[in-house]
């Protein structure tokens, strides 16, 4: 790959170009919903900030190769929203960056220990592999369920005593993982399929995509609610209360006339599956 001749850009827009190209706002949720199931499941301050600089190395490496791979192609149908497009950072420097970040976050893993370090670093793999290529084939929604039910279990592991995460915690991270694919790519569907990309998203189209997100989100509550022993709680059945009516009006996400207002339907179905997602954890404690 050529970078674009261009104006070296100074250094404080170049370091913002490059906290940007971690993929900034979902770099940060993940980072935070793992840190925040670290304190849950009664991790130790310090071991905790250790594990959130683990997952966050890891995320912005991600980020990273995703926009040193993508350069060409964002390019080519002129992502304006990328910051190698703008010319604000060059494809090498997200390279190294990008290695940088990888070789870190794999030191940082493992200084957690061999099982909870190799389970972190399944969710880092899952996104390189990602993007090198599956994202153009019909299982690239395997790396977003494998990656995010690798981490809770992580991050369960990590925790004093070294426990097993539970089956339930497994499933939600990874039925959350797959619905952040349908709905990450949703908007550059379009751009996607003008490049080769056919990833699952674009072979089932807008419409199921959403739908399929949707209950997928909504799945995530009921096994979060109902997997652990015992009766739900109050705050679970609240949860689920929530929970239905949002479902319904995420699905409609896929549709021109009602993408409005099912986004934040969609949102609301996350931030309840990650308050009980952390909720689970706190459980184990």
């Amino acid at each position: 790959m050529v970078d674009v001749p261009a104006r070296r850009p100074g250094r404080a827009p170049e370091l913002r170009a490059l906290v940007l190209a971690t993929h900034a706002g979902p770099t940060v949720a993940v980072t935070t919903a793992a840190t925040l199931l670290a304190v849950a499941a009664g991790m130790s301050a310090g071991r905790a900030v250790l594990l959130c600089a683990a997952v966050l190395a890891g995320q912005a490496s991600i980020g990273w190769s995703n926009d040193w791979l993508d350069a060409d192609r964002d390019r080519a149908v002129a992502r304006t929203d990328k910051p190698v497009v703008q010319g604000a950072v060059a494809p090498s420097l997200l390279r190294s960056a990008a290695l940088v970040a990888v070789v870190l976050a794999t030191v940082l893993s493992l200084l957690l220990g061999l099982v909870p370090g190799a389970l972190l670093l399944v969710l880092v793999a899952s996104g390189w592999a990602y993007n090198a290529g599956l994202k153009r084939t019909a299982a690239s929604v395997v790396p977003y369920v494998t990656g995010f039910g690798a981490l809770p279990a992580g991050v369960v592991a990590a925790a004093p005593g070294t426990p097993t995460a539970p089956w339930w915690l497994v499933a939600a991270g990874g039925a959350l993982g797959a619905a952040a694919h349908l709905a990450n790519v949703a908007p550059d569907l379009e751009d996607d399929l003008a490049t080769g990309v056919r990833g699952l998203p674009h072979r089932l189209g807008a419409q199921i995509s959403a739908g399929t997100g949707a209950l997928l989100l909504g799945g995530a509550s009921l096994v979060l609610v109902l997997g652990p022993d015992g009766p739900p709680t109050a705050t679970g059945w609240s949860c689920l209360v929530l929970t239905a009516p949002a479902v319904v009006v995420a699905a409609l996400a896929g549709t021109a006339r009602f993408r409005r207002l099912a986004f934040p339907a969609v949102m609301l179905l996350t931030v309840l599956d990650v308050a009980l997602l952390v909720a689970g954890g706190a459980a184990l404690a």
